[in-house]
């Protein structure tokens, strides 16, 4: 895929669509739609006549955290991205180097023990490497403070900085987002939710499209390392499941091909795919997973997928692939440069459709 296509200079959307221009809304992103080797496009508020009454979206109903807080390390300025809270109360944590745009990079040379001040007196203490392989992420502990109160007191979302200045909460929040009992949420938004608004959920469901919700709480994806996702807190509800296995079932027995699963965001893919088993039934499953949706391993229960656009490097391409196809998936991102979609958290979608 890196070499097939480039993305060109200027392609990431620098503002959410409805500050671009008087009278916009969320869904007004353009949508790519991508059936096999065709390609065509649309305006995302026509999402409703391109999908037939049995389809079921499933959508991932995780809050999105204000998950950036300043901080000093020695006389240094940091920025701590909270990422994933673990089981044991400690949460792993990326440092990054401020530079007035959100951030640039990732901080090198992380070290067990460093201590990093927090706002209000907390203190974050780094303690060891998510992954020896790849020493970005690190588990931490945090003391003087609660981190949901220093994230509520003094945290921002995660902003990189192809984005033009920071946004309020709000403008992360997708219209599925569920406030979670625990206070638990995604690091960064699950973004291809976004373009979704009140009327045009209801329009889909006039028309017959059903809904599904999962949570996967994500965590940060590094703007510059494309690793591939590590060990996300999910939960596919028993009603999710039912609904998930009788559209296949469905479509099983009609002549005509039934509903679709169609998974909004690579989110909604993991966790629904997380609770598939070998005989790609889907039951109700809560806890951690560590799957990694590739070619090789295939889907078992997503027909198609709702998703913004990555960068030719992005470990996600290879879920993209796995649904759609490598050929598909190249002249789809070819159409989107040839077309200057944009690109990132509030850029264009793309819909990949069997």
């Amino acid at each position: 895929m890196t070499a097939a296509v480039r993305v060109p200079e200027g392609a990431a959307a620098r503002l959410p669509v409805e500050q671009r221009g008087p009278g916009l809304d969320r869904d007004a992103v353009r949508l790519l739609v991508s059936r096999g080797p065709a390609v065509s496009h649309h305006a995302f508020r026509e999402l409703p006549g391109l999908l037939r009454a049995g389809d079921l979206l499933v959508v991932n109903t995780s809050p999105t955290l204000p998950a950036a807080v300043d901080g000093r390390l020695g006389r240094a300025a940091v920025v701590v991205h909270f990422s994933t809270r673990g089981d044991d109360g400690r949460w792993a944590v990326e440092l990054r180097e401020p530079d007035g745009r959100g951030t640039t990079r990732a901080r090198a040379g992380a070290r067990a023990e460093e201590e990093v001040r927090l706002p209000g007196g907390a203190r974050l203490v780094l303690q060891e490497p998510l992954d020896a392989r790849a020493e970005r992420l690190w588990w931490a502990s945090v003391t003087g403070a609660g981190v949901l109160e220093v994230l509520r007191r003094h945290g921002r979302p995660v902003r990189y900085a192809y984005t033009e200045r920071d946004q309020p909460l709000s403008a992360y929040q997708t219209v599925f987002a569920v406030p979670s009992p625990d206070g638990a949420g995604s690091a960064e938004m699950p973004s291809a939710g976004r373009p979704f608004t009140g009327r045009l959920v209801a329009e889909l469901v006039s028309r017959g499209v059903q809904f599904a919700p999962v949570t996967l709480h994500t965590g940060v994806a590094s703007a510059e390392a494309h690793e591939p996702p590590y060990p996300e807190r999910f939960e596919v509800p028993e009603a999710s499941a039912r609904l998930v296995n009788a559209v296949r079932a469905g479509r099983r027995g009609s002549a005509r091909g039934g509903g679709r699963v169609i998974a909004v965001g690579t989110t909604a893919v993991r966790a629904i795919e997380a609770a598939a088993g070998p005989d790609a039934v889907v039951r109700a499953r809560a806890g951690w997973t560590d799957l990694v949706v590739t070619p090789e391993r295939g889907v078992r229960v997503v027909d198609g997928l709702l998703t913004g656009l990555h960068e030719p490097a992005a470990s996600h391409l290879l879920m993209l692939e796995a649904v759609a196809g490598r050929e598909a998936l190249e002249r789809g991102y070819r159409a989107a440069v040839d077309g200057g979609y944009l690109w990132h958290e509030f850029g264009d979608l793309h819909l990949l459709l069997p």
